[in-house]
């Protein structure tokens, strides 16, 4: 069956624009000397692993269940990194963790030991405070960021048994902004590195964007690994792997006015399916939308179904005006939004497809209200 004969609604990861991405990235790691893993945050579509581990088998977690989907799906190294670690964790991260980072000096001070001993290799994680980011909620860098020690909670050295330093300061950003973070990074911290084994410095490379410069990537990597032969270069970028990759196909079930303003109600919510358009905020890109200038010139939202106000986006605008029944496309609807979808109001959950690059459609996943009520108690 193809994409066209199944019903809405659906989330659809195309593998050929998938094996394009890993592609760039495995050309990336190869040519800067640079290991490239996998941030489960952005995308845990595990159905779709196969495909990634013939590229990359490496990972992050930063939870139990993403430890043990990346020990399953995987198999390769595990890097972990959670604000804090409990006594009810700690062991099962120790037995399943290849690296381990610490949040903070007490951190660092109650499990390092334990997890050294473990055969862990232990790192800590750091703070430059050089803000590239103009969101504030995904901003680490704001005063009272709970991410990271600053330098002067390192004056007196490093604690025995650190063999890393973490920072992640980025999101979404160019290498441009990575450049801006390590030159920071280094100055704050750079007394230090000379007795580490790695450094690894986080996610937010969107490096399969097509505006990214990733000569200048490659070229920022190689000179820092020059200055410092002893390290490891450790990158962990999430939206890169899935960047543009897969779509959210609706349909439009009514279309209502109040006001001058008229709404096309899809059969999807961007409040339960597409989270980050309301939290970042972002204006997604619609597939059957248009410019103005090529369109009549009424204006569209489009409507979530379920009960919150403000479930909706605009403005839109199309060549032919949507009717009940028509598809709307949400466009890269893979990255950000099956990881942190919801069952609020009960709404049909989209079915998970993956599209080969023969065209042909499999069912990953369909949702059901057993998976609802089986959420709740």
């Amino acid at each position: 069956m193809t994409a066209n004969e199944l019903p809405t609604p659906f989330y659809i990861v195309y593998e050929d624009r998938l094996r394009a991405n890993l592609n760039i990235i495995s050309d990336v790691a190869k040519r800067s000397g640079a290991k490239i893993i996998m941030a489960f945050k952005a995308n845990a579509l595990w159905r779709s692993f196969p495909i990634i581990a013939e590229y990359c088998r490496n990972c992050t977690a930063s939870s139990l269940n993403e430890l043990r989907l990346g020990a399953e799906c995987l198999g390769g190294e595990i890097h972990s990194y959670t604000p804090a670690y409990t006594a009810a964790n700690i062991d099962e991260f120790i037995a399943r963790s290849s690296h381990i980072t610490f949040n903070s000096l007490s951190q660092l001070k109650e499990f390092g030991q334990k997890a050294h001993h473990g055969g862990v290799s232990v790192g800590l994680r750091v703070n430059p405070r050089c803000s590239v980011i103009e969101t504030d909620l995904y901003n680490p860098a704001l005063p009272g960021s709970r991410f990271g020690v600053g330098r002067e909670d390192l004056a007196d050295g490093l604690p025995e048994g650190v063999e890393g330093l973490h920072f992640h300061a980025l999101c979404e950003s160019t290498s441009y902004d990575l450049e801006k973070v390590l030159a920071a990074f280094e100055h704050d911290f750079g007394h230090l590195l000379p007795s580490l084994k790695w450094v690894n410095m986080g996610g937010g490379h969107l490096m399969t964007r097509k505006d990214y410069n990733r000569e200048h990537l490659i070229k920022l990597l190689r000179a820092f690994r020059e200055r410092h032969p002893n390290l490891e270069v450790i990158l962990e970028p999430g939206s890169a792997f899935t960047w543009q990759t897969g779509d959210l196909v609706s349909s439009v079930v009514d279309v209502v006015e109040d006001r001058g303003i008229t709404t096309a109600i899809l059969d999807v919510s961007f409040a339960c399916h597409m989270p980050d358009t309301l939290e970042m905020p972002y204006l997604p890109n619609v597939a059957e939308s248009c410019d103005k200038e090529s369109s009549d010139g009424r204006i569209w939202r489009l409507g979530g179904n379920s009960c919150l106000s403000g479930d909706f986006k605009g403005d839109y605008f199309f060549n032919t005006p949507p009717v009940p029944g028509n598809r709307i496309t949400l466009l890269d609807m893979n990255h950000y939004t099956t990881v942190k979808t919801t069952m609020f109001n009960g709404i049909a959950h989209p079915d998970l497809v993956l599209q080969h690059s023969d065209g042909t459609c499999e069912y990953l996943r369909r949702f059901d209200y057993e998976d609802y009520k089986n959420r709740m108690s």
